[in-house]
């Protein structure tokens, strides 16, 4: 499974998360302590928000511990949002448009699980987007179809109504279980959320204040110190603000 790695606070550089903390995520890339696979080699990815009102996006399909740019860019580049990705693939093969986060318009979106029963709602889910998001689609992956679907079910409106509608548009199964753990912005606000039909969703944790004031949700948490993270509940959403920060759960 992949693993995810975000931030919301005063501006810093990328490094701070992305590639510099003992247990960063380019660390996880190879050496992941709570997934199912320990080496996450298949692309990478980063959305970071500036002084715009959509996000920057730099993806590739090389693992993230081969590619120089990754540690450069993240040392040049200072947000005070940005979600980071790297990728072990379920669905779709390993391209750049697979690659995650994505984005449309100011909306940001990276994730971490599987649909096992894609294939037999993938067209049900596709023609029930309107034209502009079905337009945007590039790639080939159950997770993209997922945020466009977020989006067609009111993400820009309520965000915690667009969750729960899309897990009703997912719908249950007979067979192996959803797994859902899903970061995304609005260039304002972060959010993260974990769901799973059966058994664990993929984890994802909360820090407390980070030194500068802001905070952060990582698959794994980025350093050991104690009582600095903490799980995120299933089936809720956490909300990071710049300035606070909240949980709401969905309704069972």
């Amino acid at each position: 499974m992949c693993r995810i790695a975000t931030y919301n606070g005063p501006a810093i550089p990328l490094e701070n998360i992305v590639t510099g903390p003992r247990h960063s995520l380019l660390e996880q890339s190879q050496r992941a302590t709570e997934a199912k696979l320990a080496v996450n080699g298949d692309g990478f990815g980063v959305a970071w928000y500036g002084d715009g009102p959509t996000p920057g996006l730099f993806r590739d399909v090389l693992p993230a511990w081969a590619d120089s740019n990754l540690a450069n860019l993240c040392r040049m580049v200072q947000s005070p949002l940005f979600l980071a990705h790297i990728r072990a693939s379920t669905v779709g093969e390993t391209s750049r448009v697979n690659c995650h986060p994505f984005a449309f318009g100011r909306w940001s979106f990276c994730h971490n699980g599987q649909i096992p029963h894609f294939s037999a709602i993938r067209r049900q889910l596709e023609t029930a987007l309107p034209d502009d998001l079905y337009a945007a689609r590039q790639g080939s992956t159950d997770s993209e179809v997922i945020f466009l679907t977020l989006l067609a079910n009111g993400l820009d409106r309520d965000p915690h109504a667009a969750l729960a509608a899309t897990l009703a548009d997912i719908g249950p199964q007979v067979g192996p279980p959803i797994k859902l753990t899903c970061c995304f912005s609005d260039g304002e606000t972060l959010y993260g959320f974990r769901y799973a039909s059966g058994g664990d969703a993929p984890t994802l944790y909360l820090s407390g204040d980070l030194d500068n004031g802001g905070r952060s949700m990582a698959s794994e948490p980025l350093c050991s110190t104690p009582g600095r993270w903490t799980m995120i509940p299933e089936n809720t959403l956490c909300r990071i603000g710049r300035h606070d920060c909240a949980m709401q759960p969905l309704a069972a």
